[in-house]
C-alpha cells in the first residue's frame, strides 16, 4: 500500500471512530474519579468511613436477605470504603411461579452496623443523581446498550489499535529518493540531508504562534505522538474487555495465557441456582480455609476480603480478596471458587505470578481503570480521555478543510 492508501485510511477509519472516542473518552475522564463522584453525588449511599470492624461479606448477605425477603442475593462487595454493595434480583413467587416485583438492584449497607442506607436501580437511563454514575459507567462501558453496545465497542477498540500503528506510521518522514540525482551529485546530497531524527523531529513541536491550521494539525499530530503508548495501552487493553475473540488469541500467542472458558472447569447449569446447598456463612469459612491452603501453596499472603459473590449460572461461590499479589490501588483480584452444594475447590486466579499472560494483562487493566500509582495517574487518566476528544475533533477540523479545498479546487481541474 502507498503512503496516500494509509492517509486515506487513517482519515475515514477517524471519521467512523470519532462518535465513539469522544463518547468513552468524556465518561473515561470522569470514571478516572469515580468515588470522589459517587460521593459527591450520593453521599447518603457512600458515607465516609466509620471506625469500627466491618462485618463478614457472608453475614452483611444475610442481613440484606432479612431486609429484602423476596429477593435473591447475588453478592456482596466490600471493595468502596465506607459502604457494602450488595446485589439483589427478584426472586420467585412459590404460589405464581412468577418473579417478584423489585424496585431496586443494588441494597446498600453500613459495612461496620449492618444498617440500610439505601438502594437504586443501576440500568437503563438515569432517573436522578442516584444512579447517574452507574449510567456513565455503562455508557463508558457499553454505550449503555448491553451486550450489543460492548459488542460495537469492541469492534472499535480493534479498529482503534490498528489506526494507532498507521497513525504511528504517517508521522515518520518521508524517506527521499535519489534515483533521479546523477552520481556525481549524491555526496552533495547526502552531506546536505538531516539524520532521520531531526526530520522526524517537527512532527513532535507544536507551534503555538502559527495559523489556526496548523496549530490544529500540530495538536493532532503532536499529541497523537506524545500520547502514542498511553492510547495503545487503551485501546488494547479495551480489547481486553469487550471483545475476548480477539484478545485471548493474542495474547495466548505471545504469553502464557489460559482460556477464560476454562479457568473454572464448570459448565453453564441448565438453570440458575436459586437455593444453594451452601449459605453464605459456611460458603465463606470454607473459602477463607481453602484460600490459606492456596496462599501457603503459591506463597502468597491474604491481606483483606473484597467481595463474595455466588454465580448461580455456573453454580459456585467466588471469593474475592486483596493479596500481596495484587498490584491495584484499591480492591483486589485474588479470586477463589468453590461449588455452591458441595463447597468443592473449583479453581483459584491469581492476579500476577501464576500466568504471564494474566500479569500483563492485569496491568493493561489496572491501567485502563485508573487503578495503580495513585491520585497522579488518575490526573493523567482523566487528561488522556480529554485528550483523546481533542484528537478526534481536530481530526474532524482537518478533514473538513481539506473537503472544503477540494471542494473549491474541483472545478479549476
Amino acid at each position: 500500500m502507498t503512503r496516500q492508501l494509509w492517509v486515506l485510511l487513517h482519515r475515514y477509519v477517524g471519521l467512523v471512530l470519532t462518535a465513539f472516542l469522544i463518547v468513552v473518552g468524556l465518561t473515561g475522564s470522569l470514571l478516572a474519579f469515580l468515588p470522589e463522584l459517587n460521593h459527591i453525588f450520593t453521599p447518603q449511599l457512600f458515607p465516609p468511613v466509620q471506625s469500627g470492624t466491618p462485618l463478614k461479606a457472608a453475614v452483611l448477605a444475610e442481613r440484606a436477605q432479612a431486609l429484602v425477603p423476596n429477593a435473591l442475593i447475588n453478592g456482596v462487595n466490600l471493595g468502596t470504603p465506607g459502604t457494602a454493595i450488595i446485589n439483589v434480583i427478584p426472586g420467585i413467587d412459590p404460589s405464581s411461579g412468577k418473579l417478584d416485583s423489585l424496585v431496586f438492584n443494588q441494597l446498600f449497607l453500613n459495612p461496620v452496623t449492618g444498617n440500610e442506607l439505601g438502594h437504586r436501580m443501576v440500568g437503563g437511563l438515569p432517573d436522578g443523581l442516584d444512579n447517574l454514575m452507574p449510567f456513565i459507567y455503562e455508557l463508558h462501558d457499553a454505550l449503555a446498550l448491553g451486550e450489543t453496545g460492548a459488542w460495537i465497542l469492541g469492534i472499535v477498540a480493534v479498529i482503534w489499535t490498528i489506526d494507532c500503528f498507521v497513525s504511528l506510521y504517517l508521522t515518520l518522514p518521508i524517506r527521499r529518493r535519489k534515483a533521479l540525482l546523477p552520481a556525481a551529485f549524491l555526496p552533495f546530497a547526502r552531506g546536505r540531508s538531516k539524520p532521520w531524527w531531526q526530520r522526524w523531529r517537527p512532527a513532535w513541536v507544536v507551534r503555538w504562534k502559527a495559523s489556526s491550521y496548523k496549530l490544529n494539525f500540530d495538536l493532532h499530530r503532536a499529541g497523537g505522538l506524545w500520547l502514542w503508548a498511553a492510547l495503545l495501552v487503551f485501546a488494547w487493553s479495551s480489547v481486553g474487555f469487550n471483545m475476548k475473540s480477539v484478545y485471548v488469541p493474542v495474547t495466548q500467542w505471545l504469553f502464557d495465557y489460559p482460556n477464560p472458558q476454562s479457568i473454572w472447569g464448570m459448565p453453564t447449569l441448565d438453570k440458575p441456582l436459586q437455593h444453594p446447598a451452601i449459605g453464605w456463612q459456611k460458603a465463606q469459612e470454607i473459602a477463607e480455609r481453602l484460600l490459606t491452603e492456596q496462599a501457603q501453596l503459591h506463597g502468597f499472603t491474604v491481606e483483606q476480603p473484597v467481595a463474595l459473590y455466588l454465580n448461580r449460572a455456573l453454580g459456585f461461590y467466588v471469593y474475592w480478596v486483596r493479596s500481596s499479589l495484587d498490584i491495584q490501588d484499591k480492591g483486589g483480584g485474588t479470586v477463589i471458587a468453590i461449588d455452591a452444594n458441595t463447597g468443592e475447590f473449583k479453581g483459584l486466579h491469581l492476579p500476577t505470578g501464576q500466568y504471564s499472560g494474566k500479569t500483563v494483562s492485569q496491568w493493561l487493566f489496572m491501567l485502563h481503570m485508573a487503578n495503580v500509582f495513585g491520585l497522579p495517574y488518575r490526573i493523567f487518566v482523566c487528561v488522556l480521555g480529554l485528550a483523546i476528544v481533542m484528537l478526534s475533533v481536530t481530526g474532524i477540523i482537518i478533514w473538513l478543510r481539506k473537503r472544503n479545498v477540494r471542494r473549491i479546487l474541483q472545478p479549476l481541474g
